[in-house]
């Protein structure tokens, strides 16, 4: 239906010249937009709280244990035993990998169509993902689960999350790395709103034969597609050549040309080297990062064992009723970090603007560097303070380094296809994903097996992200501007704009498919409020488990 209109010269409900803005659009509603579909599809990471319940989806108290004789493939169809909660781990990699694959794979179409088609497919394969692994867990066939929210949703994943980075940062030439770090710090704080939210619904739907995860799996599907679908309806593209008023577009000095007015197109970007040593930069700082998330709590529990609780006794020798309370003080640790990662998203690219996208990267790896070499030493002197503020401190740096990177992307290939760009880059975030936590869990077993006390078999590993952390700063210090060869000519960018269909201004297709001349703060007021509630909810949540902690 869309493509009929668009071929009779109407732009059709889902086009990107639907969404060109009027004059008096106010850019403010932009960031709650992306919000909506970010604070959704961060339930990746929140993915976790299903792992149990499902664990013992058919024995609902105890899990029924397949046989030795029941691998893999075999428990992809198995209806009599439950499944392992290393097996339903395969969600969580799927996302990751999918999430990288499809945004390189559907960046370029995504500049073209714009934000608002990108961001109703994603909702249509985010929600009907979980809506088909609901009947997965119903029939109780995994491979229905792997479809629908790891294959599908992941899908989702990728085009949710690069959706807004192009539009927001044409909104934002002025506050690049803030803007981006607005929607990009609602795709950490979506495990904080779905994880509780979930937890809370499983024990509603919970009965004597039932653990109440596909009741759950179809009621959050639901929740999500109406916000995802008010995120992707509420985006608006600003005309070509729009800038904010009073704002002046800083002149490119050739002491300073970090910062280009030119545009490489995304079909070029495997040949340039500054595309790949960004690509070290993030895979390295999110490799460092997420090996740490993947290790926080029995770090914490087995370096400083029975003094989390007052009991003067190592992580070995404690009884079950002391693990579950140091267990519990973990978990608040976690959610601390899980503050931090969102609360850096946000600060360190807005101090991004100010400070230059490479001297913050220089900040991450030096400072990041320190404090993971100094953990060894507050861990052997059981200063607990030292040791959370450092890790405290780290998180904040990973989850700002997402935030940071579509910026210095614009910033070194221009605000063209800088989605499309971005798309790609994530690749580094799925091998990432599959190298920190390697390296980490690895190491650990490795030193176990040597016979080296739990208290201090991380204390080669932190050395080991330095190292990683070394590899970053100096693909970050080698970065220069880009050959002017690689940008686009004019006839280039010419021909780009037209496929990508902008237009100079809303009156080219009609006013009224942009939206309202003047915008009421009204509407502001509500969008904000529409995504803030739930936000807040999520952090307060957050905030009764980090008490725990601190008790």
């Amino acid at each position: 239906m869309s493509s009929t209109s668009e071929a009779s010269g109407t732009p059709g409900f889902l086009s990107k010249e639907r969404i060109i803005a009027g004059d008096g659009f106010n850019r403010w509603l932009v960031p709650p937009a992306a919000l909506a579909i970010h604070l959704c599809i961060g339930m990746a990471y929140g993915f976790s709280v299903f792992w149990l319940p499902l664990s013992k989806a058919l024995g609902i108290k105890e899990a029924i244990k397949c046989g030795p004789e029941i691998g893999f493939l075999q428990e992809l169809f198995i209806t009599t035993c439950d499944w392992k909660v290393s097996t339903l781990g395969w969600m969580y990699t799927l996302f990751f990998v999918l999430l990288g694959s499809s945004a390189a794979l559907w960046g370029g179409w995504l500049e073209r169509v714009g934000p608002r088609r990108a961001g109703v497919v994603s909702a249509f394969c985010w929600c009907g993902g979980m809506l088909i692994s609901a009947v997965g867990v119903y029939t109780h066939q995994f491979w229905m689960m792997l479809l629908g929210s790891g294959v599908i949703g992941g899908i989702g994943l990728g085009l949710g999350y690069i959706s807004p980075v192009s539009t927001l940062i044409k909104w934002f030439p002025d506050r690049r790395g803030m803007a981006t770090g607005m929607a990009i710090m609602g795709f950490g704080g979506g495990a904080m709103i779905g994880s509780p939210l979930a937890a809370e619904l499983m024990k509603r739907f919970a009965t004597d034969t039932d653990v109440g995860v596909y009741q759950t799996f179809i009621c959050m599907a639901v929740v999500y597609f109406v916000f995802m679908m008010a995120g992707a309806l509420g985006y608006r593209v600003p005309a070509t050549g729009w800038k904010p008023a009073g704002w002046t577009p800083p002149v490119q000095q050739s002491s300073n040309t970090m910062i280009t007015q030119n545009h490489v197109h995304v079909s070029k970007v495997w040949g340039i080297p500054q595309f790949w040593m960004v690509w070290v930069v993030l895979c390295m700082n999110v490799s460092a990062g997420i090996g740490v998330i993947g290790m926080a709590s029995p770090m914490l529990q087995e370096v400083f064992g029975g003094s989390l609780i007052g009991v003067d006794a190592k992580f070995g020798d404690l009884d079950k009723a002391q693990l579950t309370l140091i267990a519990g003080v973990a978990a608040g640790f976690t959610a601390l970090l899980s503050l931090f990662n969102i609360g850096g998203r946000f600060v360190w690219a807005s101090l991004s603007d100010k400070l230059g996208r490479k001297l913050t990267y220089i900040i991450f790896f030096v400072l990041g560097g320190a404090l993971y070499a100094s953990v060894p030493a507050s861990a052997m002197a059981g200063n607990k303070l030292l040791f959370v503020a450092a890790f405290c401190i780290i998180l904040s740096m990973y989850g700002g380094g997402f935030a940071t990177v579509p910026a210095y992307l614009a910033d070194l290939f221009g605000t063209q296809m800088v989605g499309a760009i971005h798309g790609r880059l994530l690749t580094a975030w799925a091998t990432a994903g599959i190298l920190g936590p390697v390296v980490v869990n690895y190491m650990r077993d490795y030193q176990l097996g040597l016979g080296i006390p739990r208290e201090q078999v991380y204390n080669q590993t932190m050395f080991i992200l330095v190292g990683m952390l070394v590899v970053g700063l100096i693909a970050n210090l080698m970065i220069r501007p880009v050959n002017a060869k690689h940008f686009m000519t004019p006839e280039e960018l010419a021909v780009e704009k037209k496929l990508a269909h902008e237009k100079a201004s809303a009156s080219e297709v009609g006013s009224a498919h942009g939206g309202p001349t003047h915008t009421k703060p009204l509407w502001v007021v509500f969008a904000w409020t529409a995504v803030g509630i739930p936000l807040a909810w999520g952090i307060y949540r957050t905030v009764l488990s980090v008490s725990k902690f601190f008790n």
